[in-house]
């Protein structure tokens, strides 16, 4: 299997909106983003990377839009 890229929150944002998905709101640090009916919530917290979980749905979403 294949190593999952290290990701931070800007990158997977950049990548989401590039993939057609909309900022639809966000709650305290998470962000949330729809396409069709595909929701991805991303977690933005200084300095942190992504979880590889939340990593593999982001690459998932993008892959398949």
């Amino acid at each position: 299997m294949a190593k999952l890229p290290i990701l931070k929150p800007e990158d997977a944002e950049k990548m989401l909106l590039k993939a057609g998905f909309e900022l639809i709101r966000s709650k305290g640090s998470h962000k949330i983003y729809l396409k069709d009916d595909k929701r991805i919530v991303i977690p933005f917290h200084p300095g942190k990377i992504l979880h590889p979980k939340i990593v593999n749905q982001v690459l998932k979403a993008v892959k398949e839009s």
